[in-house]
């Protein structure tokens, strides 16, 4: 038996059922079948540091009686087969992006519809409590028709357990919060401000602890940032093109990961249909490699193995994922050949057993 599981998020028409659960091989970036749990439109998941739980956001209406999206906690059994614990509301419409704290204490939930954010503490059999914080954002940008309100896209928080970055693409926006443990209340610490009309989706962290990454949906760019431990702030030191020069079709980014070793980043286009590959440079700033096909259309999400080896591209609107080799002297892309069919994947997450 693998010792790597797959979980898949996805949207819940054409066919799909929700959750959908796979045997990763970790020597050939191949997924095989274990089974499916039934959510609704669980399109972005987290595991709890324990490997005992999975999360996972509800793009719905209305919850018990409430506008508002909500967040489902499963069990997951030795083989990876998922059995429903609970589920609450996330107090905001639109809820787009989550994580689980370090201690497994806290899920944090980034509201898009609504432009905010939500904190829910975890009990300690995986099910989930009311929210223990709520925060409303405010504000708009430059763009009339994307950015006339707040819309936090996501919520990601650093190796010290401490900030919770929020990339809010109404506000062009990235917001620190510093998370309470004891409380599970936020308190904001950082405000940084992006280029007007950039529009911030996707956010991660370079392992060294000093660097980080901010893709930009409407603008397609990713910003390299210096980043401070201490404080939580952010210092820009660059903004580079996802696209290859000369393409000017329609194109939005999506997605973001650092490599596990460091060397690359990895940010995936809608429209082009590709992902956006730079090597970095020892000051943390980025030199772009080229663009590689995802072998569908629109790769809202991609996941790089724990190896490193592999990057699993999800092609939402043609209901594939794709494997691709990472070559670890350059980060460029080759396809192994390994393609599954997935009806609507938009969120891919590994679990190492």
């Amino acid at each position: 038996m693998s010792n790597t599981l797959a979980f898949v998020g996805t949207y819940t028409r054409d066919g799909s059922v929700g959750i959908y659960v796979y045997n990763y091989n970790t020597e050939t970036g191949e997924l095989s079948a274990v089974g499916s749990a039934e959510s609704d439109n669980p399109s972005f998941l987290a595991i709890h540091p324990s490997g005992k739980y999975l999360y996972a956001i509800n793009e719905i209406s209305e919850i018990n009686g409430e506008k508002a999206g909500g967040i489902s906690a499963f069990a997951i059994a030795d083989s990876g087969e998922l059995s429903a614990l609970n589920q609450q509301s996330v107090k905001g419409p639109g809820p787009c992006h989550l994580c689980i704290d370090a201690t497994g204490k806290y899920a944090l939930v980034a509201n898009y519809g609504g432009g905010s954010v939500c904190v829910l503490p975890i009990n300690e059999d995986g099910s989930l409590q009311e929210a223990s914080d709520f925060i409303q954002h405010d504000g708009s940008s430059v763009n009339e028709r994307r950015q006339k309100e707040p819309h936090a896209h996501s919520i990601n928080l650093d190796a010290q357990n401490r900030f919770a970055y929020v990339a809010d693409l109404g506000m062009d926006k990235v917001l620190a919060y510093e998370l309470n443990l004891e409380t599970g209340k936020l308190k904001l610490a950082q405000t940084i401000s992006v280029a007007p009309g950039q529009g911030p989706r996707h956010f991660d962290l370079h392992p060294n602890g000093k660097y980080a990454y901010l893709i930009n949906e409407i603008g397609n760019t990713v910003n390299a940032y210096n980043y401070d431990a201490t404080t939580g702030a952010l210092i820009e030191t660059q903004s580079i093109t996802t696209l290859p020069s000369g393409f000017t079709e329609r194109s939005h980014t999506a997605d973001i990961h650092v490599s596990p070793d460091g060397k690359f980043v990895y940010g995936s286009n809608r429209g082009h249909d590709s992902i956006a590959i730079y090597a970095v440079s020892d000051d943390g700033t980025l030199t772009s490699v080229g663009q590689e096909s995802t072998g569908g259309k629109n790769p809202r999400n991609f996941a790089i193995d724990p190896t490193g080896n592999f990057l699993l591209a999800a092609n939402q609107d043609t209901n594939n994922i794709v494997t691709f080799r990472i070559n670890k002297e350059n980060g460029t892309l080759e396809k192994t050949g390994t393609e599954i069919e997935v009806p609507r994947p938009v969120c891919i997450k590994f679990l190492q057993k």
